[in-house]
């Protein structure tokens, strides 16, 4: 499968922006997805997952109700909606898939396949 996130962009402390992730080649709904992010110098960082039918999601703790993923299987698409941005959330945003059991998976390493990533900067 391939994935291209959009939606990046440079939005005011305490601002909200949406991310959406395309994709494309196989049966989008065979996958389970999740969103990480990273800023230079820093590890890959786990943002959010959401399971192959969209009925359960999981945050990374720093994220916790202040973001929300969501999917649409009918169109291939995945979101992730930002809200309350903080300084620290600027990074590269990534989405990713894969296709093996468990949920969520939490590290880099379970995910198979991956977009290109979009900057997200909070400043003011």
């Amino acid at each position: 499968v391939q994935l291209q996130a959009s939606g990046g962009g440079l939005v005011q402390p305490g601002g909200s922006l949406r991310l959406s992730c395309a994709a494309s080649g196989r049966t989008f709904s065979d996958y389970a997805m999740g969103w990480f992010r990273q800023v230079p110098g820093k590890e890959r960082e786990f943002v959010a997952a959401i399971s192959w039918s969209g009925g359960a999601t999981y945050y990374g703790d720093s994220v916790n109700r202040r973001f929300t993923i969501s999917r649409d299987n009918a169109n291939n698409m995945m979101y992730l909606q930002m809200n309350g941005l903080r300084s620290e959330d600027t990074a590269v945003y990534y989405c990713a898939a894969y296709s093996s059991s468990g949920f969520p998976h939490r590290q880099p390493s379970g995910y198979e396949y991956w977009g290109l990533g979009t900057l997200v900067t909070v400043s003011s």
